[in-house]
């Protein structure tokens, strides 16, 4: 199993946005050692959770064909990336639905209070910056890492080789005029001069 698999066995994080009114939630899963799930959304502010017991998961699963809560919160992330979620919010409480059929996934979700709400917020912060660190220590980070590598910071600065035909370029020798090279360029006349002579 891959290290992505195994992370997302135990959370899933992603960006829910209202297919409605085009609103940004952060989406989160938090997998227990029980076996059971809370499953909630955040704004940034106000924060939505429940929690889903082995129980009620086990239902789910019956209904939706599935084996295991990875394949549960894996469709869930799936509805959330493709679009199809939208939330109703009411005082204390909100309704996802991750699509728009009436057979498709709905869940209710309390309201925490704003100590409770700060606390998961905080929470997931924490989260998000662990799971960044994990990937930079795998090395996943090399592709867009600021730090170049020695070997391509050298290249860069190496002459650049022209992959088309070689022209030759003729040396200009002294007296070739610039603007049309191959001819000499004039001298102004300076008057007349006499070669002098051989004497013998």
């Amino acid at each position: 199993m891959s290290m992505e698999q195994n992370s997302e066995s135990k959370s899933v994080l992603c960006t829910l946005m209202d297919k409605n009114d085009q609103s940004k939630y952060v989406f989160f899963t938090q997998k227990r050692s029980a076996g059971d799930i809370n499953i909630g959304f955040t704004n940034g502010e106000d924060v939505w959770k429940t929690h889903l017991s082995e129980e009620i998961l086990s239902q789910l699963f019956k209904k939706f064909s599935l084996k295991s809560t990875e394949d549960y919160t894996f469709k869930l992330k799936c509805a959330c990336k493709a679009g199809r979620a939208f939330v109703k919010l009411q005082e204390d409480s909100a309704v996802l639905h991750l699509g728009s059929e009436p057979t498709d996934l709905s869940l209710s979700l309390s309201k925490l209070k704003d100590s409770e709400g700060r606390t998961e917020v905080k929470e997931l912060l924490f989260n998000m910056a662990d799971s960044l660190q994990q990937l930079e220590s795998q090395g996943s980070s090399s592709s867009f890492s600021p730090v170049k590598s020695p070997q391509k910071w050298s290249a860069e600065f190496e002459p650049r080789k022209h992959k088309g035909p070689v022209v030759a370029v003729k040396k200009r020798l002294p007296g070739d005029s610039l603007i049309n090279p191959g001819t000499k360029r004039k001298k102004a006349a300076t008057g007349v001069a006499f070669d002098d002579e051989d004497n013998d």
